[in-house]
Protein backbone atom coordinates (compact mmCIF):
# COMPACT_ATOMS: atom_id res chain seq x y z
CA UNK A 1 0.00 0.00 0.00
CA UNK A 2 1.40 3.42 -0.96
CA UNK A 3 0.90 6.55 1.12
CA UNK A 4 0.59 10.06 -0.22
CA UNK A 5 3.28 12.48 0.86
CA UNK A 6 2.20 14.57 3.82
CA UNK A 7 4.57 17.38 2.86
CA UNK A 8 6.60 18.13 -0.25
CA UNK A 9 9.05 21.00 -0.79
CA UNK A 10 10.39 21.60 -4.29
CA UNK A 11 13.10 24.21 -4.80
CA UNK A 12 11.88 26.23 -1.80
CA UNK A 13 13.76 29.38 -0.87
CA UNK A 14 13.23 32.56 1.11
CA UNK A 15 14.84 35.90 0.22
CA UNK A 16 14.79 39.14 2.17
CA UNK A 17 15.15 42.12 -0.16
CA UNK A 18 16.00 45.77 0.34
CA UNK A 19 14.32 47.88 -2.35
CA UNK A 20 15.76 51.20 -1.20
CA UNK A 21 12.41 52.92 -0.73
CA UNK A 22 8.70 52.18 -0.51
CA UNK A 23 7.97 53.34 -4.06
CA UNK A 24 10.28 50.71 -5.54
CA UNK A 25 8.79 48.09 -3.20
CA UNK A 26 5.28 49.12 -4.27
CA UNK A 27 6.19 48.91 -7.97
CA UNK A 28 7.65 45.44 -7.44
CA UNK A 29 4.38 44.27 -5.90
CA UNK A 30 2.70 45.18 -9.17
CA UNK A 31 5.15 43.13 -11.20
CA UNK A 32 7.62 45.74 -12.39
CA UNK A 33 10.94 43.85 -12.91
CA UNK A 34 13.14 45.86 -10.56
CA UNK A 35 16.43 44.64 -9.10
CA UNK A 36 16.69 45.05 -5.30
CA UNK A 37 19.56 47.02 -3.83
CA UNK A 38 20.40 44.10 -1.52
CA UNK A 39 19.18 40.51 -1.40
CA UNK A 40 19.77 37.88 1.30
CA UNK A 41 18.61 34.27 0.86
CA UNK A 42 17.91 32.79 4.31
CA UNK A 43 16.82 29.47 2.77
CA UNK A 44 17.99 28.18 -0.62
CA UNK A 45 16.58 25.53 -2.94
CA UNK A 46 15.26 23.05 -0.36
CA UNK A 47 13.90 19.78 -1.75
CA UNK A 48 12.42 17.34 0.79
CA UNK A 49 9.45 15.01 1.11
CA UNK A 50 7.86 13.85 4.37
CA UNK A 51 5.64 10.79 4.64
CA UNK A 52 2.93 10.16 7.26
CA UNK A 53 4.42 9.02 10.56
CA UNK A 54 7.96 10.30 9.91
CA UNK A 55 9.76 12.14 12.72
CA UNK A 56 12.32 14.58 11.38
CA UNK A 57 14.78 16.70 13.31
CA UNK A 58 16.22 19.87 11.80
CA UNK A 59 19.60 20.98 13.13
CA UNK A 60 22.17 23.62 12.31
CA UNK A 61 23.95 26.56 13.85
CA UNK A 62 22.26 29.89 14.54
CA UNK A 63 21.32 31.59 11.29
CA UNK A 64 21.27 28.35 9.30
CA UNK A 65 17.65 28.92 8.21
CA UNK A 66 15.87 26.42 10.48
CA UNK A 67 13.18 28.76 11.85
CA UNK A 68 12.59 30.39 8.48
CA UNK A 69 12.03 26.98 6.90
CA UNK A 70 9.52 25.97 9.57
CA UNK A 71 7.64 29.27 9.26
CA UNK A 72 7.23 28.71 5.52
CA UNK A 73 5.94 25.18 6.10
CA UNK A 74 3.54 26.45 8.78
CA UNK A 75 2.26 29.18 6.45
CA UNK A 76 3.55 32.10 8.54
CA UNK A 77 5.93 33.15 5.74
CA UNK A 78 5.50 32.86 1.98
CA UNK A 79 8.39 31.30 0.06
CA UNK A 80 10.24 33.54 -2.41
CA UNK A 81 10.89 30.57 -4.67
CA UNK A 82 9.69 27.01 -5.10
CA UNK A 83 6.54 25.14 -4.15
CA UNK A 84 5.24 23.75 -0.85
CA UNK A 85 2.53 21.10 -1.04
CA UNK A 86 0.76 20.07 2.19
CA UNK A 87 -2.10 17.85 3.18
CA UNK A 88 -3.72 17.19 6.54
CA UNK A 89 -3.85 19.46 9.58
CA UNK A 90 -0.65 21.16 10.72
CA UNK A 91 -0.01 22.28 14.29
CA UNK A 92 2.97 24.55 14.89
CA UNK A 93 4.64 25.79 18.09
CA UNK A 94 6.98 28.47 16.79
CA UNK A 95 8.55 31.48 18.52
CA UNK A 96 6.98 32.58 21.79
CA UNK A 97 4.01 34.92 21.48
CA UNK A 98 3.58 34.36 17.75
CA UNK A 99 -0.13 34.77 16.99
CA UNK A 100 -0.99 35.76 20.58
CA UNK A 101 -2.17 39.23 21.66
CA UNK A 102 -0.53 40.50 24.87
CA UNK A 103 -3.67 42.29 26.10
CA UNK A 104 -5.90 39.22 25.76
CA UNK A 105 -6.03 36.51 28.40
CA UNK A 106 -4.68 33.01 27.90
CA UNK A 107 -8.25 31.78 27.48
CA UNK A 108 -9.14 34.44 24.89
CA UNK A 109 -5.94 33.83 22.93
CA UNK A 110 -6.63 30.09 23.02
CA UNK A 111 -10.17 30.57 21.71
CA UNK A 112 -8.91 32.75 18.83
CA UNK A 113 -6.11 30.31 18.00
CA UNK A 114 -8.42 27.29 17.95
CA UNK A 115 -10.77 29.17 15.61
CA UNK A 116 -7.84 30.02 13.30
CA UNK A 117 -6.90 26.34 13.29
CA UNK A 118 -10.29 25.64 11.73
CA UNK A 119 -12.24 24.15 14.63
CA UNK A 120 -15.98 24.74 14.88
CA UNK A 121 -17.60 26.53 17.86
CA UNK A 122 -18.78 23.19 19.22
CA UNK A 123 -15.29 21.67 18.91
CA UNK A 124 -13.69 24.74 20.49
CA UNK A 125 -16.05 24.52 23.46
CA UNK A 126 -14.89 20.94 24.06
CA UNK A 127 -11.20 21.66 23.44
CA UNK A 128 -10.78 24.79 25.60
CA UNK A 129 -11.11 22.78 28.81
CA UNK A 130 -8.41 20.40 27.51
CA UNK A 131 -6.14 23.40 26.84
CA UNK A 132 -6.69 24.81 30.33
CA UNK A 133 -6.13 21.43 31.96
CA UNK A 134 -2.93 20.63 30.06
CA UNK A 135 -1.38 24.11 30.46
CA UNK A 136 -1.76 23.98 34.26
CA UNK A 137 -1.35 27.70 34.91
CA UNK A 138 -4.37 28.04 37.24
CA UNK A 139 -6.13 31.41 37.53
CA UNK A 140 -3.53 33.00 35.23
CA UNK A 141 -5.39 31.43 32.29
CA UNK A 142 -7.84 34.36 32.60
CA UNK A 143 -5.15 37.04 33.06
CA UNK A 144 -3.60 39.11 30.23
CA UNK A 145 -0.80 37.40 28.35
CA UNK A 146 1.57 40.32 29.06
CA UNK A 147 1.69 39.14 32.69
CA UNK A 148 2.93 35.68 31.69
CA UNK A 149 6.47 34.37 31.94
CA UNK A 150 7.99 32.83 28.81
CA UNK A 151 7.38 29.38 30.31
CA UNK A 152 3.67 30.13 30.86
CA UNK A 153 3.31 31.39 27.27
CA UNK A 154 4.91 28.20 25.99
CA UNK A 155 2.55 26.08 28.11
CA UNK A 156 -0.52 27.73 26.58
CA UNK A 157 0.87 27.64 23.02
CA UNK A 158 1.76 23.95 23.22
CA UNK A 159 -1.57 23.07 24.86
CA UNK A 160 -3.50 24.84 22.08
CA UNK A 161 -1.58 23.26 19.20
CA UNK A 162 -1.80 19.75 20.69
CA UNK A 163 -5.35 19.92 22.06
CA UNK A 164 -6.32 17.81 19.04
CA UNK A 165 -3.79 15.48 17.39
CA UNK A 166 -2.46 17.10 14.17
CA UNK A 167 -1.24 15.22 11.11
CA UNK A 168 2.02 17.19 11.26
CA UNK A 169 3.39 18.73 14.47
CA UNK A 170 6.05 21.45 14.10
CA UNK A 171 8.09 22.50 17.13
CA UNK A 172 10.77 25.18 16.94
CA UNK A 173 12.87 25.25 20.14
CA UNK A 174 9.79 26.33 22.12
CA UNK A 175 10.05 23.57 24.73
CA UNK A 176 13.52 24.75 25.73
CA UNK A 177 12.03 27.59 27.82
CA UNK A 178 9.74 25.37 29.90
CA UNK A 179 10.40 23.83 33.29
CA UNK A 180 11.52 20.20 33.57
CA UNK A 181 8.08 18.94 34.61
CA UNK A 182 6.26 20.46 31.64
CA UNK A 183 9.00 19.43 29.20
CA UNK A 184 8.59 15.83 30.35
CA UNK A 185 4.81 16.11 30.07
CA UNK A 186 5.07 17.64 26.57
CA UNK A 187 7.49 15.00 25.26
CA UNK A 188 5.16 12.30 26.56
CA UNK A 189 2.34 13.81 24.49
CA UNK A 190 4.61 14.03 21.45
CA UNK A 191 5.55 10.35 21.82
CA UNK A 192 1.87 9.46 22.15
CA UNK A 193 1.07 11.39 18.95
CA UNK A 194 3.96 9.66 17.14
CA UNK A 195 2.57 6.25 18.03
CA UNK A 196 -0.82 7.37 16.69
CA UNK A 197 0.72 8.36 13.32
CA UNK A 198 1.52 12.08 13.65
CA UNK A 199 4.54 13.28 11.69
CA UNK A 200 7.01 15.51 13.53
CA UNK A 201 9.24 18.38 12.42
CA UNK A 202 11.44 19.26 15.36
CA UNK A 203 14.09 21.97 15.69
CA UNK A 204 16.31 21.78 18.74
CA UNK A 205 19.86 22.49 19.84
CA UNK A 206 19.42 19.56 22.24
CA UNK A 207 20.91 16.80 20.12
CA UNK A 208 19.97 14.10 22.64
CA UNK A 209 16.30 15.02 22.20
CA UNK A 210 16.70 14.78 18.42
CA UNK A 211 18.27 11.31 18.76
CA UNK A 212 15.40 10.10 20.94
CA UNK A 213 12.49 11.61 19.01
CA UNK A 214 13.56 11.49 15.37
CA UNK A 215 14.21 8.77 12.82
CA UNK A 216 15.59 11.19 10.21
CA UNK A 217 17.63 14.40 10.52
CA UNK A 218 18.16 17.36 8.18
CA UNK A 219 21.28 19.50 8.59
CA UNK A 220 21.07 23.09 7.35
CA UNK A 221 24.05 25.40 6.87
CA UNK A 222 23.79 28.95 5.54
CA UNK A 223 20.33 28.20 4.17
CA UNK A 224 21.37 25.07 2.28
CA UNK A 225 20.38 21.47 2.99
CA UNK A 226 23.80 20.03 3.74
CA UNK A 227 22.82 16.52 4.81
CA UNK A 228 19.68 14.34 5.05
CA UNK A 229 19.95 10.96 6.72
CA UNK A 230 19.73 8.86 9.87
CA UNK A 231 20.26 10.49 13.29
CA UNK A 232 23.54 8.61 13.79
CA UNK A 233 24.96 9.73 10.44
CA UNK A 234 23.83 13.36 10.49
CA UNK A 235 24.32 14.17 14.18
CA UNK A 236 27.83 12.72 14.23
CA UNK A 237 28.65 14.66 11.06
CA UNK A 238 27.32 17.85 12.69
CA UNK A 239 29.29 17.16 15.84
CA UNK A 240 32.42 16.98 13.71
CA UNK A 241 31.43 20.04 11.69
CA UNK A 242 31.18 22.39 14.67
CA UNK A 243 34.57 21.35 16.04
CA UNK A 244 37.01 24.26 15.98
CA UNK A 245 34.63 26.23 13.75
CA UNK A 246 35.19 23.37 11.24
CA UNK A 247 38.43 25.00 10.08
CA UNK A 248 41.17 22.56 8.95
CA UNK A 249 38.85 19.68 9.86
CA UNK A 250 38.41 16.76 7.50
CA UNK A 251 35.21 14.73 7.94
CA UNK A 252 35.04 11.16 6.66
CA UNK A 253 32.00 8.88 6.93
CA UNK A 254 32.16 5.14 6.26
CA UNK A 255 29.15 2.80 5.95
CA UNK A 256 29.79 -0.58 7.54
CA UNK A 257 27.18 -2.44 5.46
CA UNK A 258 25.06 -3.15 8.56
CA UNK A 259 23.24 0.17 8.67
CA UNK A 260 25.83 1.98 10.80
CA UNK A 261 27.84 4.99 9.67
CA UNK A 262 31.21 5.63 11.30
CA UNK A 263 32.26 9.28 11.42
CA UNK A 264 35.87 10.36 11.77
CA UNK A 265 37.06 13.95 11.82
CA UNK A 266 39.93 16.15 12.88
CA UNK A 267 42.92 18.20 11.80
CA UNK A 268 45.26 15.17 11.91
CA UNK A 269 47.88 16.92 14.06
CA UNK A 270 47.54 13.89 16.34
CA UNK A 271 45.82 10.68 15.32
CA UNK A 272 44.37 7.51 16.80
CA UNK A 273 46.32 4.54 15.44
CA UNK A 274 44.46 1.77 17.30
CA UNK A 275 41.57 1.53 19.76
CA UNK A 276 41.01 -1.67 21.75
CA UNK A 277 38.53 -2.70 24.44
CA UNK A 278 40.21 -5.29 26.67
CA UNK A 279 39.32 -7.36 29.70
CA UNK A 280 41.60 -7.37 32.75
CA UNK A 281 43.64 -10.23 31.22
CA UNK A 282 44.40 -8.20 28.10
CA UNK A 283 42.01 -10.07 25.79
CA UNK A 284 39.71 -8.19 23.41
CA UNK A 285 36.23 -7.81 24.89
CA UNK A 286 33.22 -8.14 22.57
CA UNK A 287 30.77 -9.44 25.17
CA UNK A 288 31.11 -8.21 28.75
CA UNK A 289 29.29 -8.90 32.00
CA UNK A 290 27.56 -6.20 34.07
CA UNK A 291 30.20 -4.76 36.42
CA UNK A 292 33.17 -6.36 34.61
CA UNK A 293 36.54 -4.57 34.74
CA UNK A 294 37.49 -3.19 31.32
CA UNK A 295 40.40 -1.36 29.74
CA UNK A 296 39.95 1.05 26.81
CA UNK A 297 43.42 1.24 25.27
CA UNK A 298 44.36 3.89 22.71
CA UNK A 299 47.49 4.10 20.61
CA UNK A 300 48.23 7.71 19.58
CA UNK A 301 50.73 9.20 17.13
CA UNK A 302 51.60 12.91 16.85
CA UNK A 303 52.21 14.41 13.42
CA UNK A 304 53.11 17.80 14.90
CA UNK A 305 54.29 19.18 18.23
CA UNK A 306 51.26 19.14 20.54
CA UNK A 307 51.41 21.64 23.44
CA UNK A 308 48.47 20.01 25.22
CA UNK A 309 46.74 16.72 24.41
CA UNK A 310 43.41 15.63 25.89
CA UNK A 311 42.16 12.07 25.34
CA UNK A 312 38.42 11.42 25.68
CA UNK A 313 35.94 8.54 25.64
CA UNK A 314 32.15 8.48 25.27
CA UNK A 315 29.85 5.46 25.72
CA UNK A 316 26.53 5.44 23.84
CA UNK A 317 23.68 2.95 23.78
CA UNK A 318 22.25 1.41 20.59
CA UNK A 319 20.04 4.49 20.04
CA UNK A 320 23.06 6.77 20.12
CA UNK A 321 22.13 8.27 23.48
CA UNK A 322 25.12 9.34 25.53
CA UNK A 323 25.47 7.18 28.66
CA UNK A 324 28.83 8.27 30.03
CA UNK A 325 31.75 10.37 28.90
CA UNK A 326 34.98 11.66 30.37
CA UNK A 327 38.46 12.72 29.32
CA UNK A 328 41.96 13.17 30.70
CA UNK A 329 41.26 16.89 31.32
CA UNK A 330 38.34 16.08 33.64
CA UNK A 331 40.43 13.35 35.29
CA UNK A 332 43.21 15.91 35.89
CA UNK A 333 45.73 13.85 33.91
CA UNK A 334 47.49 16.39 31.73
CA UNK A 335 49.56 15.38 28.70
CA UNK A 336 51.80 18.38 28.04
CA UNK A 337 54.48 19.14 25.47
CA UNK A 338 54.32 16.05 23.25
CA UNK A 339 56.82 16.32 20.35
CA UNK A 340 56.18 15.51 16.70
CA UNK A 341 56.60 11.84 15.77
CA UNK A 342 55.85 10.55 19.26
CA UNK A 343 53.85 7.35 19.74
CA UNK A 344 52.11 7.06 23.09
CA UNK A 345 49.89 4.40 24.64
CA UNK A 346 47.13 5.45 27.06
CA UNK A 347 44.19 3.68 28.65
CA UNK A 348 40.99 4.25 30.58
CA UNK A 349 40.22 1.72 33.34
CA UNK A 350 36.57 1.31 34.32
CA UNK A 351 33.88 -1.14 35.36
CA UNK A 352 30.96 -1.74 32.99
CA UNK A 353 28.10 -0.79 35.31
CA UNK A 354 25.76 -0.84 32.33
CA UNK A 355 22.43 -2.48 31.62
CA UNK A 356 22.15 -5.41 29.21
CA UNK A 357 22.28 -4.29 25.58
CA UNK A 358 24.59 -3.08 22.83
CA UNK A 359 26.92 -0.12 23.25
CA UNK A 360 29.53 1.80 21.28
CA UNK A 361 32.54 3.85 22.31
CA UNK A 362 33.58 7.11 20.65
CA UNK A 363 37.12 8.33 21.27
CA UNK A 364 38.74 11.71 20.73
CA UNK A 365 42.02 13.61 20.76
CA UNK A 366 41.70 17.33 21.30
CA UNK A 367 42.93 20.35 23.20
CA UNK A 368 41.42 21.75 26.41
CA UNK A 369 38.24 20.24 27.85
CA UNK A 370 36.20 19.82 24.64
CA UNK A 371 36.79 18.77 21.04
CA UNK A 372 34.91 21.91 19.97
CA UNK A 373 38.00 23.95 20.86
CA UNK A 374 40.58 22.05 18.78
CA UNK A 375 39.80 18.65 17.35
CA UNK A 376 42.81 16.54 16.35
CA UNK A 377 40.99 13.22 15.81
CA UNK A 378 37.44 12.13 16.69
CA UNK A 379 36.23 8.62 15.90
CA UNK A 380 32.69 7.40 16.45
CA UNK A 381 31.87 3.69 16.75
CA UNK A 382 35.53 2.97 17.47
CA UNK A 383 34.46 -0.05 19.53
CA UNK A 384 31.13 -1.89 19.68
CA UNK A 385 30.35 -4.33 22.50
CA UNK A 386 27.47 -6.16 24.16
CA UNK A 387 26.67 -6.25 27.88
CA UNK A 388 24.96 -9.28 29.43
CA UNK A 389 23.78 -9.87 33.00
CA UNK A 390 25.09 -13.04 34.63
CA UNK A 391 25.84 -12.08 38.22
CA UNK A 392 23.25 -9.51 39.33
CA UNK A 393 19.54 -9.56 40.04
CA UNK A 394 17.28 -8.67 37.12
CA UNK A 395 17.04 -4.91 36.52
CA UNK A 396 16.01 -2.53 33.75
CA UNK A 397 17.67 0.53 32.25
CA UNK A 398 21.10 1.43 30.94
CA UNK A 399 22.91 1.61 34.29
CA UNK A 400 23.40 -0.79 37.18
CA UNK A 401 23.19 0.78 40.65
CA UNK A 402 23.65 -1.25 43.84
CA UNK A 403 20.29 -1.15 45.64
CA UNK A 404 19.11 -2.78 48.87
CA UNK A 405 15.56 -3.14 50.17
CA UNK A 406 14.34 -3.53 53.73
CA UNK A 407 11.03 -3.63 55.53
CA UNK A 408 10.86 -1.02 58.30
CA UNK A 409 7.51 -1.91 59.91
Amino acid sequence: MTHKRLLSLKGVGKAYRDWGNEIRRFLNWFGLPLIPLHEYWAVKNINIEISPGESIGIIGQNGAGKSTLLKMIAGVLDPSAGLIEKRGRIGAVLELGLGFHPELSGRENSLHSLALLGFSKLEIKALISEVESFAEIGEAFDHPLRTYSSGMQMRVAFAVVTAHRPDLLIIDEALSVGDAYFQHKSFERIRKFKKAGTSLLFVSHGLQEVRLLCDRVLLLEEGNLLKDGSPYEVLDFYNALIADGHSNTEILQKHDGKGLVQTRSGSGQAELVEVLLLDENGNQAKTVIVGQKLILQLSVFTNEDIPELVVGMLIRNSLGVEIFGTNSHYLDQKLIGIPEGKKILVQFNFKAYLGPGNYSVSVALHQSESHVNKNFDWQDLAVIFEVINKSHQIFTGTSWIPVTFEELS
